[in-house]
């Protein structure tokens, strides 16, 4: 297992604890008053994520303290969470909404202590991908790359291992692989909760910053401010962000509730800056000569793509077409919550052109492009200040049910570092994602198996020799007309995993029903948009549309998702499978179906069935490769 070291952590060993300091309670109403004197670094926190949130504020007498929700343990404790204090001098903190009784404020309960260092003690945190060291994490946001660094931003949690008090998470590597955690650049405050956005920068210093001042424009997000969009800056590299004094820079002209995530891109025709913003069912262009003062330039996106929908966490880039280096189209791509064929979160993506006005969408409403044909691929965003190329990540899960997998020490990982590329096939233009050409340093030992021509099934036993059931299997895929050509990955508690081409229905499907822990599936909450779509197609005497959508549907977790085969050339298939702990990335043809989707095997997955049904099928260049970084 895995050893994470930072300053603070969840339960564990904690090797430095606080000495003489005593914590004195006081009670007045309904809030509990923690004063320590001379105070170490951190407050510990007892978490009990069944309760309901508690509220605590490190009262500093300044506008700036900000009321944290915490799910204060009140019966047991189900780990912890640190809370930062005044260091080396007085710190108050007020708790409210808790009852006096409260297992939280038991003598003992809520300890003093100057760091942590903790094992990790989650079964299912990925070997591979990256992952918070604990605490919740949802959708990337802010990424820029800077000085032969990549900074990743995201939606994070510090407080417990469900979604809330949303700060900006940060994590930097310099390959894609190697991710170090470093403190978090925005964190929650008085304005309200720091939701998704974007960072660039600014080379020309437009906004009186300096040149080559890196600037983030995000949503704060609160029940009294609304959602309004909101800057901040860095003048050291990205490191350190000081909140702009003249926040927000943009509210919604018509009080439009749900107005969020804007992605910033500069526009050379124009020698402008453009924000396109998520408006509920559509996308808002915006202009600014310097990222402060915002002008309304166009929308667009109503009814277009899947239905029923909300858009949220958009990207703008343009691409060139490959192989036509002179032809260049503009791809939007829109995440949708929700609009999922399967159910819940989904990415998907509209390819036309700009103008520095308005953006013009090559195909009608109806149409909808997937970027991604798995359940567990959201929120994807790409980084900013690339050059040529584009680069992206999206969080693996699915609103539906991502606040109840079976994790609590974190929750919520990242998808591997994708490139994206933009190809013509049959005067429709796609785009291709596939792992950046870095991940690959993660292969440490390669096996090649040989299989060949399948009539039935072959089975290779232990062709996954890593405890940490981190492998990539790797192959050319050829059906015959009409059949099924497939692989099982299984272990020795017989959970598996069913990844298929069907040539007669025309798609590659991945089956995860028998993939291992599948049951918290029948818990998942989907969105009020779906919930009402469900309920009129109930009405109308047909099944859920995600029931109808999905193959093998038992639960909103337990079913099989797919992808249609026509994005790919044929007859022959590259089929490249990524596994790790909880999840299985499939590329087939370099990114032209990518398909996502977590599992939770009790077992590594180490055996391997090829199989064929309907006629033979044939496995060429087989490959194995043990992965670790």
């Amino acid at each position: 297992m895995k050893k994470i070291i930072i300053a603070a952590l969840m339960a564990g060993i904690m090797p430095k604890m606080a000495g003489a300091q005593d914590i004195k309670i006081k009670y007045k109403g309904n809030t509990a008053t923690l004063i320590v004197d001379n105070s170490p670094k951190y407050l510990i926190l007892p978490v009990e994520e069944s309760m309901p949130e508690a509220k605590v504020k490190l009262d500093n007498g300044l506008k700036t303290d900000t009321w944290m929700d915490v799910r204060l343990a009140q019966r047991k404790s189900d780990y912890h969470v640190p809370f930062e204090l005044n260091e080396g001098k007085r710190s108050v903190v007020k708790i409210e909404n808790i009852s006096k009784d409260a297992l939280s404020l038991k003598p003992g309960a809520i300890r003093l202590a100057y760091s942590w260092d903790v094992d990790n003690t989650e079964f299912y945190r990925p070997t591979y991908h990256h992952t918070p060291p604990y605490g919740w994490m949802n959708d990337p946001n802010g990424m820029f790359y800077k000085d032969g660094v990549y900074h990743l931003c995201y939606q994070y949690n510090p407080y417990g291992s469900k979604w809330g008090n949303m700060h900006w998470g940060h994590a930097v590597s310099k390959d894609l692989v190697h991710w170090k955690t470093v403190e978090p650049i925005l964190a929650r405050d008085p304005m309200g909760h720091i939701f998704s956005g974007s960072a660039v920068v600014d080379k020309d210093g437009t906004a009186g910053y300096g040149k080559d001042a890196v600037v983030a424009l995000y949503t704060s997000a609160s029940d009294e401010n609304g959602q309004i969009q909101c800057m901040a800056y860095s003048t050291d590299g990205g490191y350190h962000f000081t909140k702009y004094e003249g926040n927000p820079v943009l509210r919604p002209f018509d009080g439009l509730k749900d107005f969020r995530d804007p992605k910033v891109f500069w526009y050379e025709p124009s020698k402008k800056w453009f924000m396109i913003v998520s408006a509920d069912k559509e996308m808002r262009f915006y202009s600014s000569p310097n990222l402060k003062d915002w002008t309304y330039v166009s929308a667009f996106g109503r009814g277009y793509g899947a239905q029923p929908n909300q858009f949220e966490c958009p990207d703008f880039i343009e691409m060139p077409v490959e192989g036509q280096p002179s032809k260049t189209k503009w791809v939007m791509i829109v995440n949708i919550n929700p609009g999922c064929l399967f159910g819940g979160s989904a990415t998907e993506y509209f390819v036309g052109d700009f103008d520095g006005e308005k953006f013009t969408c090559d195909t009608p409403p109806s149409v909808a492009k997937f970027l991604d044909y798995g359940k567990d691929h959201y929120a994807t965003v790409c980084f900013s200040n690339t050059g040529n190329r584009v680069l992206a990540m999206a969080w693996m899960s699915n609103w539906q049910y991502a606040n109840i997998t079976p994790i609590k020490q974190y929750r919520g990982a990242n998808t591997l570092a994708r490139e994206l590329k933009l190809y013509e096939k049959d005067g429709q233009y796609y785009l291709a994602s596939n792992v950046a050409p870095e991940v690959l340093a993660l292969r440490k030992q390669e096996q090649v198996l040989k299989v060949g021509m399948v009539e039935n099934s072959r089975v290779v036993k232990d062709a996954n020799h890593s405890d940490e059931n981190a492998f990539e299997l790797q192959m050319e895929v050829t059906p015959s007309k009409n059949g099924i050509a497939g692989v099982e990955l299984y272990n020795a508690k017989g959970e598996k995993v069913n990844i298929y081409i069907d040539l007669k229905a025309k798609r590659v499907v991945m089956d995860r029903t028998q993939s291992g822990l599948t049951d918290f599936g029948k818990k998942a909450e989907p969105h009020d948009i779906e919930k009402a779509f469900d309920a009129q197609t109930i009405k109308d005497g047909q099944e859920m549309m995600r029931k109808r959508n999905a193959v093998n549907y038992q639960n909103d977790f337990a079913l099989g998702t797919w992808a249609p085969l026509n994005l790919c050339q044929g007859p022959r298939y590259k089929v490249d499978v990524w596994v790790d702990k909880c999840s299985i990335e499939i590329f087939v043809d370099g990114g032209r179906i990518s398909m996502t989707n977590l599992v939770f095997p009790k077992k590594p997955y180490t055996d391997v069935r090829f199989y064929a049904q309907g006629a033979p099928a044939k496995f060429d260049n087989v490959k194995i490769y043990r992965l670790a970084q």
